[in-house]
C-alpha cells in the first residue's frame, strides 16, 4: 500500500473512531462495502449496515449485499423502502433522487436513534462531486456524514484499498438503482421498472457485466463497457435482441458511446 493511501485509511479510521457509533446506508457496492468493513473493524457492533430494498433495487444486488455483509462479519439488517409511493419520485423530475434519499435517510435516522447510534453515514466519495446528485441535499438536511469523502478517498482509492483488504467488491461495476434508467420527466412505474430489470438481468445471465438498459418508451438503449461491444454485435447479437424484446421492448439499440456514469444527465 502506498503512503498516500495508507494516510487516507488512517484518517478514515480516526473519523470512524470519533463517530463512536453509526448506521451505514449499505447497497453492497464498492463504496459502502469498504466503509462498512472499516467501520466494523473500528467500531465492532457499534456499526450497523442497513440495506433498503424496493422494486428499484434488483434482487441480485440484495443477494450480493447479504453475501458481502456476511463476509465482513458486521451487523446487517434489511428494511423496505417505499420511494415509488412518493408522487414526486414517480414523476421523475431532475431532483428525483432528493425524494428517494430523504425517505431513505429518514428511516436510517430513526434506526440510529432507536439503536442509540449517533450518526448516519453514506459512501459518497470525492469523485461524486463531478456528477448531478440532488440526493446530497437530503443528506445535508438530515445531517448524514460521508467519511470516505472527508478522508479524501477517490473511487480508485476505494477500489485499491478494497483489494488490499480482500473485499470481493473491489472490481465490482458501478451500481445505481433502476430508476436511473429513465429520462427525466418519464414516469417511473412498477411495470416499467420490471421491464428494465428483466432486460438487464437477462443480459447479465449472458455474461455482460458493465451495462445499463435505458428506457425510451418502445426503445431499449443499451450501454455496455467497450470491451463487451464485440460480443453484443457478434455471436450474441440475436440472443440480445430476443431477450430484450421478450422483456417488453419493440426496438433494441446499442449506444456507441458505451456505459458512462450519469448518462441521463447529459
Amino acid at each position: 500500500m502506498n503512503a498516500m493511501l495508507n494516510d487516507k485509511r488512517e484518517k478514515l479510521r480516526t473519523i470512524l473512531a470519533d463517530v463512536g457509533g453509526c448506521v451505514i446506508g449499505f447497497s453492497g457496492g464498492v463504496d459502502s462495502a469498504l466503509l462498512f468493513a472499516v467501520a466494523t473493524a473500528v467500531l465492532g457492533s457499534r456499526a450497523l449496515a442497513v440495506t433498503a430494498v424496493s422494486q428499484t433495487f434488483p434482487d441480485r444486488e440484495l443477494h450480493e449485499a447479504r453475501v458481502v455483509a456476511e463476509q465482513i462479519g458486521g451487523r446487517h439488517v434489511v428494511i423496505i423502502s417505499e420511494e415509488l409511493d412518493i408522487p414526486e419520485f414517480r414523476d421523475n423530475p431532475r431532483n428525483r433522487c432528493y425524494y428517494c434519499k430523504k425517505e431513505l435517510f429518514g428511516k436510517l435516522r430513526a434506526i440510529a436513534d432507536r439503536e442509540c447510534l449517533g450518526y448516519v453515514l453514506d459512501g459518497t466519495n470525492v469523485d461524486d462531486a463531478d456528477d448531478h446528485r440532488p440526493g446530497r441535499i437530503a443528506a445535508e438536511e438530515l445531517r448524514v456524514r460521508s467519511p470516505l469523502e472527508e478522508a479524501g478517498f477517490t473511487k480508485q482509492d476505494i477500489r485499491d484499498l478494497s483489494r488490499e483488504m480482500g473485499l470481493p467488491t473491489w472490481d465490482k461495476p458501478a451500481l445505481a438503482c433502476l430508476s436511473s434508467r429513465f429520462p427525466y420527466g418519464t414516469s417511473i412505474t412498477p411495470e416499467r421498472i420490471s421491464q428494465v430489470g428483466l432486460a438487464e438481468e437477462s443480459l447479465r445471465e449472458l455474461g455482460f457485466q458493465t451495462l445499463r438498459v435505458r428506457y425510451h418508451g418502445s426503445v431499449a438503449r443499451i450501454e455496455l463497457g467497450e470491451q463487451e461491444f464485440e460480443r453484443a454485435t457478434g455471436i450474441l447479437r440475436d440472443e440480445v435482441i430476443r431477450l430484450v424484446k421478450a422483456a417488453g421492448f419493440t426496438y433494441v439499440a446499442l449506444d456507441l458511446q458505451g456505459y458512462r456514469t450519469g448518462a441521463m444527465n447529459e
